[in-house]
């Protein structure tokens, strides 16, 4: 049984990367004040699909391009993780600015799965 938890966290990664709009799996994360190292990397996806106000304000020519490539500040990158517990997380990076004083994103703890 999944969980929802939908709440921002701190991510650390294990070394710098070029394209901080397309990170790569974190090494861990901190949520409610405890740090959770991830021992596995199941899988990961990317969503480009455009919601909102932003899925009617490009021309239809852009928009399936969009959807493979991206477009700036939407989607999100997923990533399915394993815990240092053996507990199965989602986690996932939002692209989208926070506001027009800190464009960048921001990660989330998706779920977590109930064993």
């Amino acid at each position: 049984m999944k969980q929802f938890i939908g709440e921002e966290i701190e991510v650390e990664f294990d070394k710098e990367f070029i394209l901080e709009k397309s990170p790569p799996c974190p090494i861990s994360f901190k949520w409610q004040g405890e740090i959770f190292y991830i021992n596995e990397m199941i899988s990961s996806w990317f969503d480009y699909e455009r919601k909102g106000k932003k899925a009617r304000n490009m021309r239809i020519t852009h928009l399936a391009r969009a959807r493979k490539k991206g477009s700036w500040g939407t989607g999100r990158f997923y990533f399915k993780v394993k815990d240092e517990f053996g507990k199965i997380v989602v986690i996932y990076y939002d692209r989208s600015p926070k506001n027009v004083f800190n464009k960048k994103g921001r990660w989330v703890l998706f779920t977590i799965e109930k064993t």
